[in-house]
Protein backbone atom coordinates (compact mmCIF):
# COMPACT_ATOMS: atom_id res chain seq x y z
CA UNK A 1 0.00 0.00 0.00
CA UNK A 2 1.31 3.46 -0.91
CA UNK A 3 1.91 5.63 2.18
CA UNK A 4 2.17 9.50 2.00
CA UNK A 5 3.27 12.10 5.29
CA UNK A 6 0.31 12.74 7.25
CA UNK A 7 -1.55 15.90 7.48
CA UNK A 8 -1.57 18.15 10.52
CA UNK A 9 -4.85 18.74 11.73
CA UNK A 10 -4.04 22.64 11.39
CA UNK A 11 -6.84 25.12 10.21
CA UNK A 12 -3.88 27.29 8.27
CA UNK A 13 -2.62 23.65 6.70
CA UNK A 14 -5.80 22.29 5.41
CA UNK A 15 -6.63 25.84 4.47
CA UNK A 16 -3.79 26.00 2.04
CA UNK A 17 -4.31 22.14 1.04
CA UNK A 18 -8.16 23.70 -0.14
CA UNK A 19 -6.69 25.74 -2.01
CA UNK A 20 -4.16 23.98 -3.79
CA UNK A 21 -7.33 21.35 -4.75
CA UNK A 22 -9.26 24.19 -6.38
CA UNK A 23 -11.93 24.89 -3.81
CA UNK A 24 -13.61 28.05 -3.47
CA UNK A 25 -12.19 30.49 -0.90
CA UNK A 26 -15.62 31.36 -0.07
CA UNK A 27 -15.00 28.05 2.17
CA UNK A 28 -12.53 27.37 4.76
CA UNK A 29 -11.89 25.11 7.87
CA UNK A 30 -12.00 25.97 11.49
CA UNK A 31 -11.20 24.92 14.90
CA UNK A 32 -14.01 23.84 17.39
CA UNK A 33 -12.64 23.28 20.54
CA UNK A 34 -15.01 22.11 22.22
CA UNK A 35 -18.31 20.28 22.47
CA UNK A 36 -20.11 22.23 25.15
CA UNK A 37 -23.28 24.03 23.70
CA UNK A 38 -21.17 27.72 24.59
CA UNK A 39 -18.13 26.85 22.69
CA UNK A 40 -20.36 25.44 19.48
CA UNK A 41 -22.38 28.73 19.91
CA UNK A 42 -19.24 30.19 18.47
CA UNK A 43 -18.85 27.99 15.06
CA UNK A 44 -19.79 29.90 12.38
CA UNK A 45 -23.02 28.99 10.55
CA UNK A 46 -24.48 27.30 8.10
CA UNK A 47 -21.65 24.10 9.25
CA UNK A 48 -21.09 22.00 5.92
CA UNK A 49 -18.97 19.44 7.48
CA UNK A 50 -17.86 18.47 10.93
CA UNK A 51 -14.70 16.53 10.68
CA UNK A 52 -13.24 14.34 13.62
CA UNK A 53 -9.44 13.52 14.62
CA UNK A 54 -9.51 10.76 16.99
CA UNK A 55 -6.82 8.06 18.32
CA UNK A 56 -7.11 4.35 16.43
CA UNK A 57 -6.97 2.79 19.85
CA UNK A 58 -7.29 -1.32 20.24
CA UNK A 59 -11.17 0.09 21.67
CA UNK A 60 -11.73 2.02 18.89
CA UNK A 61 -10.30 -1.15 16.60
CA UNK A 62 -13.11 -3.45 18.29
CA UNK A 63 -15.66 -1.59 17.61
CA UNK A 64 -15.28 -1.23 14.01
CA UNK A 65 -14.57 -4.63 13.07
CA UNK A 66 -17.88 -5.39 14.80
CA UNK A 67 -19.50 -2.24 13.47
CA UNK A 68 -18.78 -3.64 9.78
CA UNK A 69 -19.85 -6.77 10.43
CA UNK A 70 -22.93 -5.72 11.57
CA UNK A 71 -23.63 -3.27 8.22
CA UNK A 72 -22.66 -6.09 6.00
CA UNK A 73 -25.18 -8.00 7.02
CA UNK A 74 -28.25 -5.19 6.79
CA UNK A 75 -27.19 -4.58 3.14
CA UNK A 76 -28.09 -1.05 3.14
CA UNK A 77 -28.30 0.80 0.01
CA UNK A 78 -27.31 4.10 0.13
CA UNK A 79 -28.05 7.53 -2.56
CA UNK A 80 -26.12 7.15 -6.11
CA UNK A 81 -25.37 10.41 -5.42
CA UNK A 82 -23.49 10.62 -2.40
CA UNK A 83 -19.63 10.23 -2.47
CA UNK A 84 -17.61 7.69 -0.71
CA UNK A 85 -14.53 7.05 -1.77
CA UNK A 86 -12.01 4.21 -0.39
CA UNK A 87 -8.82 4.73 1.57
CA UNK A 88 -6.03 2.65 -0.28
CA UNK A 89 -2.95 4.94 1.04
CA UNK A 90 -1.44 4.83 4.49
CA UNK A 91 -1.67 8.62 6.35
CA UNK A 92 -4.73 9.78 3.64
CA UNK A 93 -7.24 10.25 6.25
CA UNK A 94 -7.18 14.27 6.11
CA UNK A 95 -7.29 13.96 2.49
CA UNK A 96 -9.92 11.68 1.78
CA UNK A 97 -12.24 13.54 4.84
CA UNK A 98 -11.66 16.74 2.90
CA UNK A 99 -12.95 15.02 -0.28
CA UNK A 100 -15.71 13.49 1.44
CA UNK A 101 -16.21 17.15 3.18
CA UNK A 102 -16.63 19.02 -0.01
CA UNK A 103 -17.95 16.74 -2.52
CA UNK A 104 -21.12 15.98 -0.34
CA UNK A 105 -21.52 20.01 -0.36
CA UNK A 106 -22.26 20.60 -4.50
CA UNK A 107 -22.73 24.65 -3.39
CA UNK A 108 -19.11 24.70 -2.63
CA UNK A 109 -17.72 25.89 -6.07
CA UNK A 110 -14.52 23.96 -7.60
CA UNK A 111 -12.19 25.86 -9.87
CA UNK A 112 -12.50 24.28 -13.40
CA UNK A 113 -9.75 22.38 -14.08
CA UNK A 114 -8.81 21.64 -10.49
CA UNK A 115 -7.92 18.87 -8.49
CA UNK A 116 -10.74 18.08 -6.94
CA UNK A 117 -12.89 19.11 -10.23
CA UNK A 118 -11.26 16.32 -12.43
CA UNK A 119 -11.03 14.25 -9.85
CA UNK A 120 -14.66 14.55 -9.21
CA UNK A 121 -15.67 14.16 -13.13
CA UNK A 122 -13.28 11.30 -13.62
CA UNK A 123 -15.02 9.13 -10.61
CA UNK A 124 -18.21 10.57 -9.69
CA UNK A 125 -19.66 7.45 -11.50
CA UNK A 126 -17.22 4.78 -10.63
CA UNK A 127 -17.41 2.65 -7.36
CA UNK A 128 -15.67 3.74 -3.87
CA UNK A 129 -13.10 1.08 -4.54
CA UNK A 130 -12.41 2.62 -7.86
CA UNK A 131 -12.33 5.80 -6.85
CA UNK A 132 -10.15 5.04 -4.05
CA UNK A 133 -7.88 3.56 -6.73
CA UNK A 134 -7.85 6.61 -8.71
CA UNK A 135 -7.20 8.73 -5.74
CA UNK A 136 -3.82 6.46 -4.91
CA UNK A 137 -2.37 7.20 -8.48
CA UNK A 138 -3.51 10.73 -8.47
CA UNK A 139 -0.91 13.23 -9.38
CA UNK A 140 -2.41 16.10 -8.43
CA UNK A 141 -3.68 14.97 -5.03
CA UNK A 142 -0.04 13.25 -4.44
CA UNK A 143 2.02 16.71 -5.01
CA UNK A 144 -0.39 19.05 -3.14
CA UNK A 145 -0.66 16.32 -0.62
CA UNK A 146 3.10 16.43 0.12
CA UNK A 147 3.59 19.96 -0.16
CA UNK A 148 1.10 21.02 2.46
CA UNK A 149 2.60 17.88 4.81
CA UNK A 150 5.60 19.60 5.18
CA UNK A 151 4.16 23.12 6.49
CA UNK A 152 1.88 22.01 9.58
CA UNK A 153 3.83 23.52 13.37
CA UNK A 154 5.51 20.48 13.85
CA UNK A 155 8.39 18.29 11.80
CA UNK A 156 6.52 16.11 9.77
CA UNK A 157 7.26 12.24 10.90
CA UNK A 158 9.00 8.96 8.93
CA UNK A 159 6.94 8.27 6.29
CA UNK A 160 7.10 4.82 7.94
CA UNK A 161 6.06 5.24 10.91
CA UNK A 162 2.92 4.19 12.17
CA UNK A 163 0.16 7.56 12.72
CA UNK A 164 -1.90 6.81 16.08
CA UNK A 165 -4.47 9.34 14.63
CA UNK A 166 -7.30 9.17 12.22
CA UNK A 167 -9.62 11.47 10.29
CA UNK A 168 -13.65 11.09 9.69
CA UNK A 169 -15.95 13.47 8.10
CA UNK A 170 -19.47 13.74 9.13
CA UNK A 171 -21.86 15.21 6.47
CA UNK A 172 -25.83 15.91 5.78
CA UNK A 173 -26.91 14.25 3.06
CA UNK A 174 -30.62 13.28 1.62
CA UNK A 175 -31.88 14.02 5.39
CA UNK A 176 -29.39 11.80 7.13
CA UNK A 177 -26.12 12.07 8.83
CA UNK A 178 -23.04 9.92 7.52
CA UNK A 179 -20.22 9.45 8.90
CA UNK A 180 -17.73 9.01 6.05
CA UNK A 181 -14.04 7.10 6.54
CA UNK A 182 -12.66 5.59 3.74
CA UNK A 183 -10.95 2.72 6.18
CA UNK A 184 -14.67 1.20 6.81
CA UNK A 185 -16.18 -0.80 3.75
CA UNK A 186 -19.74 1.27 3.95
CA UNK A 187 -20.99 5.03 4.81
CA UNK A 188 -22.41 4.54 8.34
CA UNK A 189 -25.64 6.41 8.82
CA UNK A 190 -26.35 8.20 12.14
CA UNK A 191 -29.73 8.86 11.80
CA UNK A 192 -31.67 11.88 10.59
CA UNK A 193 -30.45 15.41 10.40
CA UNK A 194 -30.71 18.92 8.61
CA UNK A 195 -28.60 21.54 7.67
CA UNK A 196 -29.50 23.43 10.50
CA UNK A 197 -28.84 20.45 12.84
CA UNK A 198 -25.95 19.18 11.44
CA UNK A 199 -23.41 20.42 14.11
CA UNK A 200 -25.07 19.38 17.05
CA UNK A 201 -25.89 15.87 15.72
CA UNK A 202 -22.60 15.00 14.08
CA UNK A 203 -20.92 16.22 17.78
CA UNK A 204 -23.49 13.80 19.59
CA UNK A 205 -21.73 10.98 17.58
CA UNK A 206 -18.39 12.28 18.51
CA UNK A 207 -19.06 12.08 22.59
CA UNK A 208 -20.05 8.62 21.57
CA UNK A 209 -16.78 7.87 20.69
CA UNK A 210 -15.14 9.57 23.45
CA UNK A 211 -17.09 8.36 25.92
CA UNK A 212 -16.38 4.65 24.28
CA UNK A 213 -12.30 5.51 25.02
CA UNK A 214 -12.91 7.75 28.24
CA UNK A 215 -8.86 6.80 29.18
CA UNK A 216 -8.03 8.91 25.86
CA UNK A 217 -8.08 12.65 25.84
CA UNK A 218 -6.42 13.13 21.76
CA UNK A 219 -9.39 14.22 19.70
CA UNK A 220 -9.82 17.43 17.51
CA UNK A 221 -12.87 19.04 15.87
CA UNK A 222 -13.01 20.98 12.74
CA UNK A 223 -15.83 22.61 10.56
CA UNK A 224 -16.11 23.06 7.48
CA UNK A 225 -18.17 26.72 7.11
CA UNK A 226 -18.30 30.20 5.02
CA UNK A 227 -15.13 31.59 5.34
CA UNK A 228 -15.39 35.08 7.70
Amino acid sequence: MTTWLPLESNPEVLNNYLGKLGVSPLWNIVDIYGVDDELLAFVPSPLKSLIFLFPCSDVYEEFRAKEDEELKAKNIEHPKKLFYTRQYVHNACGTIALVHAILNNPDIELEEGGVLKKYYDATKDKTPEERGKVLEHDAGFIESHESVANEGQTPAPDINIKVFHHFVAFVHFDGKLYELDGRKNFPVIHGETNPENLLQDAIAVCKKYIARDPNEVRFSLLGLVPTQ
